[in-house]
């Protein structure tokens, strides 16, 4: 016990009975040793008896036995009554012997010894008697002492005394180890050092009970929601009370604290009021949720019903309470039940398990059940818990979900979403296969820009995701790349800001389109565009020129015939006459150079293909152009290296190629200028180089040189001549003869040549070449009728035809010709198809229907020169379809083959 003791009140008791003592817990006290005891005793009577004998000399024979008493007493405390009484006696003798009249001796029976010795023993009687008082008082003091620490040791609450001051006097084990103060460390320290408090709630400091208690001098008990500060500053909620210790005169003496550590309790109370709480929320939550909720007991019957369940089924709370929950459930689903109720029984759960269910007015829902087990306190499952989701909606957004990913999927676009750090989350798989990626996993790893080529990178990075985020949208066209080949793929990148709810950016969408092929095609068409812009710049200039070339002939014509009728002269008739015939051969040579493009545009050029002398043809083409040369003043140089060469061919055409190769070198060599022909074989062909020494072809125009309507740069000073064609007939022609034609300049007043290459063909065949054609025109005479609707066309080329000893007639429209045909009865009709009343078509149809006119000879004489034109004349009956002009060389053929 600490050194400082309460003064309180302890009530008496007869604890110091050992068998009581015992039945206490109380240890019982250890008695010295009798040995001990004794020689204590005697010592101190021995020293009581030597402190006489020292003071002898001062007392002399008074008081003789004064020492003795204080000797008795200790021994009546150290050995008790029969020792100290012992004692007492020797100590007499001892004294009465040395120090009582007559020293040395005994004489107790004297009267005055004897008197002595009688009140000697009252003294010591009296002295043992309240020696020994004292003693059983101190030892059931000690007793009461040692059970109310015992006691006060075994309990589980705290108990805390004070002196009246508030000062710490004593802490049981408990209150150490709730406070953390050792005795030892509390004892003196003022109360609130070693027991302070706060309150729980506010933080603040807590007035202490204990000081109240000493204050007032009554009991109080603590406030709730206190918590005890420990000496290391952790805090654990306490419980106490405080009540004054009084003396046995009822004067405060100190103080008693009682407390307790109520962590368990506030935290049974804390679990207690959650539990009420969460009871309390969980039934506002059940009420106010949107998912119907039901319960129900294990039979069956309905025990609970939320508004929820009011509005998903149309039944009230009173009307479905105590009804059985078959209620609900249709009658080919009633099975359900007992499997659920079985499920819930083995202490199993349902969850989210999809059915039907009936509403009040007999439809049916699409529902999914959640279902718990309701348990009482046993553990022992004695309902179900019910939640009732309405999924009809879902299933129909699920199905529209799924039509719409199967639109994805099945969609040719490229269809993607990305979060908003542009890295893909979805992409369709056309997408994943248009630029080349395995799946999802390997395009996660990208970022958007990523798709696109470097230079494009920044453009969409930089500029369309900003503006997207500011517009919400954004599209342009560019090109994907494709990550396996590297190829370009042109898209209409369309891009979509993707936002929540709250207008937070959640990535971006695109539905973009492949455009490549519209891309190509619009390349193609701006290509076209301005190839048809450079052919119409080109067919104006040719339709320019060719006015030009025809106005050209034309005013000579005019001025011959003006000459005719004013002059007589014959030698200005003879010039006038030969001017006639070279500008009519002009005409012509225009003419049949359209004729021949056209033919060859249309695939309709044939070739007459015979063994050609390649000598014959060059100087037939030398000598068509030697008139030209000569007026120009041109030196034109033949070489034929070798030889004699013979090739296949058509001649006539091999001829028309020769002749536009040197007729061109004259136009574009300035006069007095040098064009040599130069003929020999290399190899398996035989080549020809025309070169002049005239203007040259500049660096940039020898790739375009043979396009149609394409003319070289004149010389200077003079106007553009030739309708750009001519080049374009000569290629056309060499490359139906299997060879080629190559264009060389060294630029600009550097000369000119032309290379042509022909292959031998059937060289050593001995075929004879054809006849002149002038040969097959001689006929015997026919009788012709002529129809035309240009009455100077149809009377000429009857007059020409009468010159040639044949009978021709003349009708200017269809019903004229038929008439007419009827009368004279013609071997030949040349009719016109564009005629006045019916046209050349039905004429040819009505000849054909009468029995005279079925073996005529019908030809087709007109401007019209398509496929179609041609189509419809077969059609019609006619045997021949020719073009104005109609040469006499064509005439002759066809009177030719109308006599065979």
């Amino acid at each position: 016990m600490p050194a400082l003791r309460p003064r309180c009140y302890i009530p008496r008791s007869d604890s110091t009975d050992p068998e009581r003592r015992l039945s206490l817990g109380i240890r019982q006290p250890r008695q010295p040793r009798l040995t001990i005891s004794i020689v204590g005793s005697l010592t101190a009577i021995a020293a009581a008896v030597l402190l006489r004998w020292l003071l002898d000399p001062l007392l002399g024979n008074s008081l003789a036995l004064i020492t003795l008493y204080g000797a008795i007493a200790f021994a009546v405390w150290l050995a008790g009554s029969r020792v100290a009484i012992a004692a007492a006696l020797i100590g007499y003798v001892a004294c009465a012997y040395l120090f009582i009249e007559p020293r040395g001796a005994f004489e107790l029976f004297s009267p005055d010894v004897f008197a002595g010795f009688v009140a000697y023993l009252f003294t010591c009687g009296l002295l043992v008697a309240f020696a020994e008082a004292a003693r059983a008082a101190g030892a059931r003091a000690d007793e009461e002492r040692e059970v109310l620490s015992v006691t006060l040791s075994s309990i589980g609450d705290g108990v805390i005394t004070t002196d009246v001051d508030g000062h710490v006097v004593y802490l049981n084990p408990a209150a150490e180890a709730l406070t953390g103060w050792s005795g030892e460390e509390a004892a003196g320290q003022p109360l609130d050092a070693v027991f302070r408090i706060r309150d729980e709630e506010s933080g603040m400091p807590a007035p202490s009970p204990a000081l109240r208690a000493l204050r007032e001098g009554v009991v109080v008990g603590l406030a709730n929601h206190t918590v005890l500060v420990r000496k290391d500053g952790s805090e654990c909620p306490i419980d106490d009370s405080a009540a004054p210790i009084r003396d046995q005169s009822g004067e405060v003496s100190g103080c008693v604290l009682v407390f307790h550590d109520i962590t368990e309790r506030r935290q049974a109370e804390r679990d207690r009021a959650e539990r009420l709480a969460s009871a309390h929320r969980l039934a506002a939550i059940v009420e106010s949720s949107e998912v119907a909720i039901v319960s129900k007991s294990l039979d069956g019957v309905i025990q609970t019903w939320n508004a929820a369940a009011e509005e998903l089924f149309g039944h009230s709370a009173e009307e479905a309470v105590g009804r059985h929950i078959s209620l609900l459930i249709p009658s080919e689903r009633l099975s359900e039940e007992d499997e659920i109720i079985a499920t819930l029984v083995s202490g199993g759960r349902i969850e989210h398990f999809e059915t039907e269910r009936q509403h009040r007015d007999g439809r049916r829902i699409q529902v999914s059940l959640s279902i718990s087990p309701i348990l009482d306190d046993s553990g022992r499952v004695v309902g179900a818990s019910k939640m009732v989701r309405d999924i009809s909606r879902e299933r129909e957004a699920e199905a529209d979900r799924e039509k719409f990913a199967a639109l994805i999927e099945g969609s040719t676009d490229f269809i993607a979403i990305s979060d908003p750090e542009a890295r893909p989350l979805f992409i369709n798989r056309a997408g994943l296969e248009m630029v080349g990626l395995e799946g999802m996993e390997e395009a996660s790893q990208m970022r958007v820009w990523d798709f696109f080529f470097p230079e494009d990178q920044a453009r969409i990075r930089d500029k369309l995701f900003p503006e997207v985020l500011e517009r919400g949208y954004g599209q342009v066209e560019v090109r994907f790349r494709h990550f396996r080949t590297g190829a370009p793929i042109w898209m209409a990148y369309k891009v979509l800001k993707i936002e929540d709810a709250s207008g937070r950016l959640v990535g971006f969408g695109t539905v973009s389109q492949e455009i490549t092929e519209r891309r190509e095609l619009e390349n193609r068409l701006r290509r076209q565009a301005s190839d048809l812009a450079e052919n119409d710049r080109r067919k104006n200039e040719f339709l320019a020129t060719l006015a030009h070339e025809l106005r050209g002939p034309l005013a000579p014509l005019v001025n011959v015939l003006e000459i005719w009728k004013r002059s007589d002269d014959p030698e200005l008739l003879s010039r006038s006459r030969d001017t006639l015939e070279r500008q009519l051969a002009q005409i012509v040579r225009l003419v049949d150079d359209l004729l021949d493009l056209n033919r060859l545009t249309h695939d309709r050029l044939a070739l007459r293909m015979s063994r050609v002398d390649l000598e014959a043809v060059l100087r037939q083409a030398v000598e068509a152009c030697q008139p030209l040369a000569e007026a120009l003043g041109h030196d034109v140089l033949t070489e034929i290296r070798g030889g004699p060469h013979h090739l296949t061919g058509d001649p006539a055409r091999l001829a028309q190629v020769f002749g536009n190769l040197l007729n061109n070198a004259c136009k574009y060599t300035p006069p007095g200028g040098t064009i040599r022909v130069i003929a020999e074989r290399r190899d398996a062909e035989l080549v020809v180089s025309v070169e002049d020494s005239g203007t040259g072809i500049a660096e940039d125009q020898l790739d375009s040189i043979f396009e149609m309507f394409t003319r070289s740069d004149q010389l200077p000073g003079t106007a553009p001549e030739g309708l750009g064609i001519g080049l374009t007939l000569v290629q056309q022609l060499v490359s139906m003869h299997g060879g080629e034609i190559e264009a060389r300049s060294e630029g600009r007043g550097r000369g000119s040549e032309f290379i042509v290459r022909l292959p031998l063909g059937c060289e050593e065949e001995d075929s004879e070449p054809e006849p002149p054609s002038s040969a097959r025109s001689r006929a015997a005479g026919r009788r012709i009728l002529v129809v035309d609707d240009n009455r100077d066309a149809a009377q000429t080329l009857a007059t020409l035809l009468g010159l040639h000893g044949h009978e021709a007639q003349t009708a200017h429209d269809g019903i004229e010709a038929v008439e007419a045909a009827a009368r004279y009865r013609p071997e030949v009709v040349l009719l016109d198809i564009g005629l006045p009343r019916i046209d050349g078509h039905e004429v040819c149809r009505r000849l054909r229907r009468e029995p005279w006119g079925r073996d005529i000879l019908i030809v087709a004489v007109t401007g019209w020169n398509q496929d179609e034109d041609r189509r419809k004349s077969s059609e019609a009956g006619f045997d021949a379809h020719v073009v104005k002009p109609v040469g006499l060389e064509t005439l002759g053929e066809l009177l030719g083959g109308a006599g065979a």
